[in-house]
């Protein structure tokens, strides 16, 4: 795992960062929020544990911009000082976790082996889809023209209109389907082999263009794309999957992402549980934390707080079904937007 250590503390970040290094993670170190920002904009890491007090600018001013510049980065708050109210706090601003001083290691582990869990959410092993199969498919219904990157591009077709996939332009990707969008108000468009997006560029940036294909095409026709899962990692997969669902979706994703959450909800669908049963399945010791997860399904429309017992909603028994199949919880509405894994002509399968 690629992990950034932030503190100013020398000697603790120093040792915590050498712990690390032993237990096999990349690990980079940093002594305050402007240069581990700094160190951000230039390399990725899956997790940043950052102290919550520093002098000028602390952990939260961190949590803040790492959320909101690159939001597949999952940040674990480390705090000798502040209340478990300001942890919460964090928490509630994005942090997937927190740890207080003093910890023992194991406890870092265990927090890290979570990261690990949510990182590893991942869509179903469904059969694979040929993406250029895909967009036949939707043209050929004469509901909506159809704009397809692939590459190489087959050859146009009735309501078909392929264009070659531009791997380092992945900002043509959103202006091309614009321009498209006004000729073609019923557009709908697919995108093959979007693994090379990413081999070019950070997965925050296609996810960005992604987000804007899809509310662009909302009202007017689906966006699927198609990725070899053999090239994409399991955590970049989800993220696809996420970009083009619809907001609702996107939200119940996230929630489900965390694995404390998900040990509650199949917890619950076992059948209705009180709050300590929630927190036994769930593996945590930690009350404050529990309420702030079971919040999360609460308010994400997953389970139902009755007196002292929770139970799973209608929607929350559905999604308990699929992580048990570990597949993603399907679309709401008619969107028709959809990530998938895809195996295109070269991947040895031919469309029709």
């Amino acid at each position: 795992m690629r992990i950034l250590v932030v503190d100013d503390d020398a000697v603790f970040r120093d040792e915590l960062a050498e712990i690390l290094r032993d237990d096999g993670h990349t690990v980079e170190a940093q002594p305050s929020v402007v240069k581990a920002l700094d160190f951000l904009e230039h390399d990725e890491v899956d997790v940043v544990l950052s102290d919550l007090k520093m002098p000028r600018q602390g952990g939260l001013e961190l949590l803040r911009e790492v959320r909101r510049r690159w939001p597949r980065t999952l940040v674990v708050m480390v705090t000798g000082f502040a209340t478990v109210e300001t942890a919460l706090e964090a928490m509630k601003l994005g942090a997937f976790d927190y740890l207080r001083k003093p910890f023992r290691i194991e406890q870092v582990r265990e927090t890290l082996h979570l990261v690990a869990q949510e990182r590893e959410f991942e869509s179903p092993p469904e059969a694979y889809r040929d993406p250029v199969r895909e967009a036949r498919t939707l043209a050929a219904s004469g509901q909506h023209e159809v704009l397809l990157f692939a590459d190489p591009p087959p050859e146009p077709e009735r309501h078909l209109h392929p264009e070659p996939l531009d791997p380092d332009n992945p900002s043509r990707l959103a202006e091309r389907a614009e321009s498209f969008l006004a000729d073609h108000p019923n557009a709908a468009v697919v995108i093959a082999g979007s693994e090379r997006l990413l081999e070019h560029h950070r997965l925050e940036d296609i996810v960005a263009v992604l987000e804007r294909l899809r509310q662009d095409l909302t009202g007017h026709g689906p966006l699927r794309v198609g990725f070899n899962p053999r090239r994409v990692p399991p955590a970049a997969a989800v993220a696809l999957g996420g970009a083009v669902a619809a907001d609702e979706t996107h939200a119940t994703l996230e929630v489900l992402a965390n694995p404390i959450r998900r040990r509650a909800l199949l917890r619950l669908a076992e059948g209705p549980a009180a709050f300590g049963e929630a927190m036994a399945a769930a593996g945590l010791d930690d009350s404050p934390k529990m309420s702030f997860h079971l919040r999360k399904l609460v308010d994400a429309g997953l389970a139902l707080h009755e007196g002292d017992r929770y139970r799973l909603t209608s929607r929350g028994e559905a999604a308990a079904r699929l992580l048990r199949d570990a597949t993603f919880l399907p679309p709401t509405g008619d969107s028709g937007n959809l990530a998938f894994p895809g195996r295109t002509h070269r991947d040895g399968k031919k469309g029709s």
